[in-house]
């Protein structure tokens, strides 16, 4: 137009093209959309089958704690930021009552282990329990104050959480905050079990699911399992091998032996020390025992020795009222004083460098070195939790009802899943992911009587990380 004006000779009239002095120049930006992010979170969903939830507001939940995780409210916020239209907050709540009565876990379960199935081994799965606290003063019959790693005292309840061998969701379930940690392996195990119909199954936990009663349970069910071992049961299950070799060890030893199912004053008598040789576990013979692997590693030996020192000076420095704290380990009262437990660091010094795992797969079926690796790989259920405290902030809750809570949980197994297939697809973490992709925005503009859309610039590596998604 301007340069239309200065093109006019002097004197020259303009036509009246009716148009009521508007600028036509002037350009309107209508909308912004994150559409690249908001493309890859949505082929992830459908890749995985979570589209059999055909519910959006499910979908624009989960979408909002995968990018950005904060409360149900706030979601809305999130959204409109991404250029996503959300569901009313009312609907946001409906969804939430949806969650349990349609069966979405259920749903997306079935999806999370039809997807495993796909790309790798579910024979084996990995189970671990963490806690979740709440923003509450008072308790109710789900959240209780219980045992918390971190010394809270918030209402805390705890989940379990089942993966398989590279991590992935496979199943989560939801308890009272003051259950001890071994009685939820079986009820999430068997509802496992009987969602997908499995009988044959290995199941890896760690040392605080050890229970006589947890291993007869599995046992009993025909599930093979491996677990880690309290290293104060060395003695008893090494108990000929210190006595016809002492405290040595080479690195990366393995010794194959049995341990007894349950500790008595009698479980020595399952491991005679006055045989040289080590007993092989056989099912049939010994059948108040578990076959244990014990290992040796000289790295774990120079770290557990550098641990006791540390614990030694600190029970030192209480007994010579250098230091107040609870009393601490290697610290006895003798005569009314405390005194250094000369003895029981002793054996701790003794065992340095020892893990033991218990499992009821015979040696035929599955040497030491396989045992050892398949309890290694418990690592990727550690790091799901730490992406669904860390990435998605699952914690803290501020839902107060069951349903609710458990609707909170359905969603952030959702997201865990999404955001551990991104992660395994692209190879970057969801952190990157979601920073990189966020910030490019397709945009709206009306100019000149029509309506354009501006496609974000996206650079060629961002291109093809979005591509391994979507293509």
């Amino acid at each position: 137009m301007e340069t239309g004006r200065r093109k006019m000779n002097e004197g020259q009239g303009e036509l009246d093209l009716g148009l009521g002095g508007r600028s036509w120049g002037e350009a309107v930006v209508r909308g912004q959309v994150s559409q690249a992010l908001v493309d890859v979170v949505h082929a992830a969903w459908r890749r995985l089958g979570f589209d059999v939830v055909t519910d959006e507001a499910f979908f624009q939940l989960v979408l909002a704690r995968v990018v950005e995780p904060t409360s149900k409210s706030d979601s809305v916020r999130v959204l409109r930021e991404l250029g996503v239209a959300p569901a009313h907050r009312n609907t946001f709540t409906a969804t939430l009552r949806r969650c349990a009565r349609r069966g979405y876990r259920e749903q997306v379960a079935a999806a999370c282990f039809a997807h495993a199935g796909s790309v790798g081994d579910i024979s084996l799965c990995l189970y671990d329990v963490t806690t979740l606290y709440f923003e509450a003063e008072k308790e109710d019959a789900l959240r209780k104050v219980g045992y918390s790693k971190e010394r809270r005292v918030d209402p805390q309840v705890v989940v379990g959480l089942l993966v398989d061998r590279s991590g992935f969701p496979l199943e989560i379930g939801c308890f009272e905050g003051n259950k001890a940690e071994t009685l939820t392996m079986l009820p999430i195990i068997r509802a496992f079990q009987e969602r997908h119909g499995l009988a044959d199954l290995v199941i890896v936990a760690d040392a605080g699911m050890l229970s006589a009663s947890n291993l007869t349970a599995l046992d009993s069910a025909g599930l093979r399992f491996i677990v880690g071992s309290r290293v104060t049961k060395a003695p008893t299950d090494l108990a000929s091998h210190f006595r016809w070799h002492g405290d040595a060890f080479t690195d990366g030893q393995h010794i194959d032996t049995i341990t007894p199912r349950v500790a008595t004053r009698a479980a020595g008598a399952v491991n005679d020390q006055h045989v040289r040789a080590e007993p092989g576990w056989d099912p049939d013979v010994h059948d108040r025992s578990w076959r244990a692997v014990w290992a040796y590693s000289a790295k774990r030996a120079v770290r557990d020795s550098k641990t006791l020192t540390l614990q030694e000076n600190r029970a030192k420095a209480v007994i010579a009222g250098e230091k107040t704290t609870r009393t601490p380990r290697f610290v006895t009262v003798t005569n009314g004083s405390q005194v250094l437990d000369e003895a029981s660091l002793a054996r701790a010094r003794r065992l340095v460098g020892l893990k033991g795992y218990v499992t009821n797969i015979p040696a035929a079926v599955m040497p030491a070195s396989e045992v050892i690796a398949s309890y290694h790989q418990l690592w990727h259920v550690e790091a799901s939790f730490r992406m669904s405290k860390t990435d998605l902030r699952a914690r803290p809750i501020f839902h107060h009802t069951r349903e609710a809570i458990e609707a909170h949980l359905t969603i952030m197994f959702a997201a865990l899943a999404i955001a551990r297939y991104l992660q395994d697809v692209t190879g970057v973490s969801i952190r990157r992911l979601v920073h990189t992709l966020r910030p490019l925005r397709d945009v709206t503009i009306d100019v000149a009587g029509q309506t354009l859309t501006a496609r974000a610039d996206i650079p060629p590596d961002t291109r093809a990380l979005i591509e391994k998604v979507t293509h």
